[in-house]
């Protein structure tokens, strides 16, 4: 990467692990974490189906101990540097904002 350039990945510096055919701790939390996003859609969904009072509150205690857990997992890999997010562009914010504000005309009722 030419250093003159800036770059538009924000990541810690990344924590080594052995580059080996057997799974390292990078590997196992990255595998947690896709496991932890698969359940979080999937209580989603169960939320969303469910017809019981009951069986949604416990769904519901669920989907949030997941999500937390998810959250927590991610932290974790951006934290030893093994998960790197883009950093939106200026104009490309407002392009979105102006798309999504202008959804709002669409609505029934106005949403202000």
């Amino acid at each position: 990467m030419n250093q003159n350039q800036p770059s538009n990945k924000i990541q810690n510096p990344e924590t080594s692990v052995p580059k080996t055919p057997q799974m390292n701790e990078r590997d196992f939390i990255n595998d947690q974490l896709t496991t932890e996003k698969y359940m979080t859609g999937a209580y989603s969904v169960a939320l969303n189906e469910a017809s019981n009072e009951t069986l949604y509150q416990d769904l519901s205690t669920i989907f949030k101990e997941t999500q937390d857990c998810q959250r927590n997992l991610y932290n974790l890999m951006f934290k030893n540097g093994w998960y790197a997010v883009e950093q939106a562009e200026q104009p490309k914010i407002q392009q979105s904002y102006q798309q999504f504000n202008g959804y709002k005309t669409q609505l029934p009722y106005s949403v202000q």
